[in-house]
């Protein structure tokens, strides 16, 4: 099969694989749609280490093309949806209440990382019946493949924010992750919604998905106009969606006592991250910082979705680019490189 990989450091392109097997509980998946995330070119440039060879990509629907013998769920010829996330479900973290991180740090998140990812004909899924969803007839591919990961990673910073109902909320940056966090923080209950960006699109878009006010940093201090839309009080919930030290440290500094900083961002830059002391209260303003990695599952791929079958949003506004998979390279530099006005890429296999 063809497969798009990462061969070593800052270098991609297309090579011949052989077709993945499945396990037992496993499944074998022929692609049908994927997108392409910023954390993709985060691992070519190096962020997780060395990677010699190996398929890149985490957003994928298909179509279910062989089945382990103990798969009970789901046959040859079903359309799916497979969570960037895949956890190991009988690790103890994941018993925890933590499958994300099921095996070690990060070690929910197996596509293109500790295994060959969805950028090719064919992909493995391990632990099918959890770890994959039936699509409802209704939804189409495109809309479905955003649940891997977008709105899984979005509404977590929403959810992990603890937004109190008519809550205010600020978003800094306003990428698919952002856009979807500020949905997310409108289907929260949020009364007011901040977001933060300089790119008119991802402004006109994160209006579109429920922002009350859009800052745009390269002409205001987002940090001084945050804390003038909230009377000097600070806002409930700030969410790090970009994943920088500079916004890190704004979300800091516009959460209010008592208030939440959620991280959704990957930061993949740098030996620290830091936190604004006095902001901080030095250490006692009560200030709660959360970060997670986007939950996987059936069970939460099903959420999703019924999202999207009852028309709560369509993420489907954020698809800038069409490639076929034969395009992929092309498709890659223009989202590493953020060409064009990019925002999401989606390819069709």
């Amino acid at each position: 099969m063809k497969a798009f990989v990462m061969k070593r450091l800052n270098q991609v392109g297309f090579m011949e694989k052989p077709e993945p097997q499945p396990g037992p509980n496993d499944a074998v998946i022929k692609t049908t749609c994927a997108l392409i995330c910023t954390s993709d070119s985060h691992t070519v440039h190096g962020a997780i280490g060395e990677r010699i060879n190996l398929t890149l990509g985490h957003e994928a629907v298909g179509l279910v093309h062989r089945v382990g013998s103990e798969v009970k769920r789901f046959k040859p010829g079903d359309r799916v949806l497979v969570g960037a996330i895949t956890p190991d479900w009988g690790d103890l973290a994941s018993q925890a209440g933590h499958s994300s991180q099921s095996g070690a740090a990060l070690g929910g998140w197996k596509f293109a990382n500790v295994k060959d990812g969805v950028f090719a004909d064919f992909f493995h899924v391990n632990q099918a019946d959890a770890n994959m969803a039936l699509i409802p007839e209704a939804i189409s591919d495109e809309a479905a493949v955003y649940c891997a990961d977008m709105l899984s990673t979005g509404f977590m910073s929403a959810e992990n924010a603890e937004i109190p109902i008519g809550g205010t909320v600020a978003v800094f940056a306003l990428g698919p992750v952002g856009m979807m966090a500020v949905a997310g923080a409108r289907l929260r209950g949020a009364g007011l919604v901040i977001g933060v960006d300089s790119v008119p699109k991802r402004q006109e878009l994160a209006r579109q998905y429920g922002a009350d006010v859009v800052i745009d940093h390269s002409k205001n201090d987002p940090v001084q106009e945050i804390m003038r839309l909230t009377g000097e009080e600070g806002v409930d919930s700030a969410i790090e969606a970009l994943g920088a030290d500079e916004t890190f440290q704004c979300a800091v500094r516009v959460a209010k006592p008592g208030g939440t900083i959620s991280n959704a961002g990957y930061h993949g830059k740098g030996d620290f991250v830091h936190i604004p002391r006095l902001a901080w209260g030095v250490g006692m303003a009560e200030k709660t910082i959360r970060t997670g990695l986007c939950p996987g599952g059936r069970l939460r791929m099903e959420r999703l979705l019924r999202l999207l079958e009852s028309h709560r949003l369509d993420p489907t506004r954020m698809t800038t680019h069409r490639f076929n998979f034969d395009e992929l390279d092309k498709a890659f530099e223009i989202m590493d490189k953020k060409l064009d006005g990019v925002i999401k890429p989606l390819i069709t296999f």
